[in-house]
């Protein structure tokens, strides 16, 4: 994680990148257009993946799934198969994605007072 310097293993070097890991961590796990409005779906309550199609009218069906896939692989949501015929599924917030809402919040309270501004 370190970069080298004139001198090798620079000290200064190895605190800036830890001190910017979590802005990298997190940048890495939301990478993809709509993860951050599935989030913000799924917020107030489980959705099924049908439901969350409708609700992103513009995505296909094959991105949905991928970034879907990666929410529950990160740890954010899960996906959940009731025995059913036919089968039904359902995802919602684990515990790690619910604590990652009140950064969505902001980032909508950032939207709704600067989206519409032009400079």
């Amino acid at each position: 994680m370190s970069r080298i310097c004139k001198d090798g293993f620079d000290k200064e070097c190895i605190k800036e990148q830890r001190e910017v890991y979590g802005i990298a961590y997190t940048q890495n796990i939301l990478s993809g257009r709509w993860k951050y409005i599935i989030l913000w779906f799924l917020k107030t309550k489980e959705r099924r993946y049908s439901e969350i199609k409708a609700f992103l009218w513009d995505i296909s069906q094959g991105s949905l799934t991928k970034q879907l896939r990666e929410l529950e692989t990160d740890g954010l949501i899960k996906r959940e198969v009731f025995p059913e015929v036919p089968p039904r599924v359902e995802y919602s917030l684990t515990s790690k994605g619910k604590e990652f809402i009140p950064i969505i919040d902001l980032m909508e309270e950032f939207g709704k007072k600067f989206g519409e501004q032009v400079d």
